[in-house]
């Protein structure tokens, strides 16, 4: 009875909330569904590998400069009509990825895809909307739950796709892209009549530059209440990255696996993650302070980032992804819970969107810098992002006023 209660007690949210997190499910499968498809997709139109990293990097440059704005748009005209437009983008430029004849459109698509991805930052806004300021840290740890458990189901779905009969004009590898935009689709159709409007209050809508001057984003990283947790986003984003790639080169050539082990490891490392999110999340932000847990786990992330090269043989190697699923578990939905709690109503959305900007450059960023620490070998990446890892949970507990602070406001 015990744990029936307290099942209940973690899943007792709105109905709205369970909504958008269905939204986004689908959303990040449909995303998820292109990344292993993306390389020897740009690799058919003879692309180089250094050109076939643009293609990641232009996708989130442009969403680094898009997401405040469209963000900052659902505070004037609403959560629901923004979170359309964002989705129905994705549905359009994966049409165009997976009919795309020429080599520029692919970019295009992309750009296309990264200018329109503010979805996330909107529907995490949407759950601001719909909880209360006790009821965040448990809603944005399931929240993520629903997104991670997209990366899990997505490759999956697309190796499938790559088996499915081809429509006209649409390459093997392309059925991924046409897959994904049927997928956006439903998406959209759950959005426009299952999710009604959640912000209660709207600013009037006043154009200016203001809207679209993007020092503004580097100017919220010196907020006094704000921008520590902005920054944090940041590094927290950009070590992960440089672990991300150097990742596959070191499983594959260290480790000497293969591509199908390779699949297996993801999926584990996201299962576990999702576990962690739906049953050690909630009930921890309950009994302890949400800056500390933030640096316990990114120590932890630290751990096995330098624990890896240390110990280069398989079976250690598995036994440190599976703490890494659990470890990765933590930081977004306790940040966007940081985040949310410090902000009024009408500032979520803006809020929000300048959160997933930070995480959008150092997505850019962390890549390159990780191809750049490869050259030199495998284990450098690993070396060079297991100490700024360790650096970034120190500083994470920079966060501990703010987090004292809400709490005293929200008693």
């Amino acid at each position: 009875m015990q744990l029936i209660k307290a099942l209940k007690d973690q899943f007792d949210l709105p109905v709205k909330f369970w909504i958008v997190a269905l939204i986004a499910f689908i959303n990040s499968i449909s995303f998820t569904m292109i990344i292993p498809i993306l390389y020897p997709y740009a690799k058919q139109f003879h692309f180089t590998d250094f050109q076939a990293s643009l293609l990641i990097t232009s996708y989130a440059i442009s969403q680094f400069l898009a997401t405040p704005v469209l963000g900052r748009f659902s505070d004037f005209l609403g959560r629901k009509p923004l979170l359309i437009i964002s989705l129905l983008g994705t549905v359009v430029a994966s049409l165009i990825a997976s009919f795309s004849p020429f080599a520029w459109l692919l970019f295009a698509s992309r750009i296309l895809d990264g200018l329109t991805g503010g979805n996330m930052s909107i529907a995490t806004a949407v759950i601001a909307d719909t909880t209360t300021p006790a009821e965040r840290p448990k809603a944005f740890g399931l929240f993520d739950a629903a997104f991670r458990m997209g990366f899990v189901t997505g490759p999956a779905i697309s190796f499938f796709a790559l088996k499915l009969p081809r429509f006209p004009g649409v390459t093997s590898l392309g059925m991924s892209f046409f897959i994904a935009a049927i997928i956006s689709i439903v998406a959209v159709l759950l959005t426009w009549f299952m999710l009604p409007e959640t912000l209660s209050e709207r600013e009037e809508l006043r154009l200016s530059w203001q809207m679209f001057r993007f020092g503004k984003i580097f100017q919220a990283a010196r907020s006094p209440k704000l921008g520590r947790a902005f920054v944090l986003t940041f590094l927290s984003g950009f070590t992960f990255t440089i672990f991300t790639f150097a990742f596959q080169p070191f499983f594959l050539n260290v480790l000497h696996q293969d591509a199908e082990r390779l699949t297996i490891m993801f999926i584990l490392i996201g299962v576990i993650g999702v576990v962690t999110q739906l049953f050690a999340v909630g009930p921890l932000t309950k009994r302890f302070n949400l800056a500390d847990i933030l640096a316990v786990a990114i120590a932890g992330r630290a751990a096995v980032f330098l624990l890896i090269p240390t110990f280069p043989v398989l079976p250690i190697f598995v036994a440190l992804a599976c703490i890494l699923g659990i470890t990765n578990s933590f930081t977004t939905p306790l940040i966007n819970a940081i985040l949310s709690t410090n902000s009024t109503n009408r500032e979520q959305g803006e809020v929000q969107g300048i959160n997933a900007s930070y995480l959008s450059i150092s997505n850019a960023l962390g890549p390159a810098c990780a191809g750049l620490l490869v050259s030199i070998s495998y284990s450098t990446p690993f070396w060079v992002t297991g100490i700024l890892t360790l650096l970034t949970a120190g500083f994470a507990l920079s966060l501990k006023s703010i987090v004292n602070c809400s709490s005293r406001g929200n008693t």
